[in-house]
């Protein structure tokens, strides 16, 4: 299912405020967002700064526990909020940065000399690299999270709602197929009997009409054997209250109506090769557009 939620935190907000970003600047601050579209499985992705890297685990933990469908990406990075958050390196720092320099130039004379704008970020990654930004990581990802899950649960009531809407559209092609497999057995054995009757008529006594007329209804019942679409009708309206029932009751029901929308598709195929009226063959192909339609949102529902 589709979903967006994200969240900032400076150091000093939230419940956590006495460890969130312990050793950070007054200006920094710590973003994260989560991005989720529709997929079959969970496919986790992360784009994470390089001093929350080492926090992965604990955030593909916190997730999975929530999540069990969809291709989620997730990212998060610690940014200045304002232009005087940018500190003046330590003399120290510079005196690393320039015998690093020195060390690689000896042996790569091509290499060229540090940047101002290089020995800024370089130094900036130095001072927090101890920077413990665990807890304020896994309370924005609890609150980002709760935001991704509410924002999921209301396209998951458009999708419930659109669901039903099928469901209601299926049974309606269902009560229509019902009348007319009767019809089509009646139609036949008149044809067969009318067939009969002209080959008795050709036969000039051969056979007799009692057993001419006992083979047409011999035949015409094979027929409405063949036809007879009342079993797969029976567990269509079995696996449609059985969806409804799914989806008005939530939760974790995706891989469940997966399973059931394959069922519907399968009866709605044996309806169509059955079918020996166009009638039969239209409500047959109705179905399967619904149904392949349902299946579609089917497959992204947790």
């Amino acid at each position: 299912m589709t979903g967006y939620a994200s969240a900032q935190l400076s150091p000093g907000q939230g419940p956590a405020s006495p460890e969130v970003g312990k050793g950070a600047t007054a200006g920094s601050r710590l973003g994260l967002e989560i991005r989720s579209v529709n997929s079959r499985f969970l496919d986790l992705s992360f784009r994470l700064g390089e001093e929350l890297r080492a926090h992965e685990p604990a955030l593909r933990e916190l997730i999975t526990a929530k999540l069990k469908r969809g291709k989620v990406e997730v990212r998060a990075g610690v940014e200045g909020i304002a232009a005087d958050t940018v500190r003046d390196p330590s003399a120290r720092t510079l005196q690393r940065l320039s015998a690093v320099q020195d060390t690689v130039r000896s042996w790569m004379p091509e290499a060229g000399p540090l940047s101002v704008a290089e020995i800024l970020r370089l130094a900036t990654a130095e001072s927090g690299a101890d920077v413990d930004w665990a807890a304020a990581l896994q309370e924005l990802a609890r609150k980002t999270l709760a935001d991704l899950m509410a924002a999921r649960e209301r396209e998951g009531a458009r999708l419930a709602k659109m669901l039903l809407g099928h469901l209601a559209q299926l049974r309606t092609l269902a009560e229509q197929a019902g009348p007319l497999v009767p019809q089509l057995v009646e139609q036949q054995r008149q044809r067969f009997l009318e067939r009969w009757k002209e080959a008795m008529a050709l036969a000039d006594g051969v056979a007799t009409p009692e057993a001419a007329q006992d083979r047409a209804l011999t035949e015409a019942t094979s027929f409405a054997i063949r036809i007879d679409v009342a079993e797969e009708l029976t567990r269509l309206a079995s696996h449609l209250d059985e969806i409804e029932r799914l989806v008005k009751k939530g939760g974790e029901v995706g891989k469940r109506l997966d399973f059931l929308i394959q069922e519907l598709h399968r009866e709605a195929n044996t309806m169509g090769s059955k079918s020996a009226a166009l009638e039969l063959t239209r409500i047959s192909v109705d179905m399967k557009v619904l149904i392949e339609q349902m299946r579609e949102q089917v497959q992204n529902l947790e």
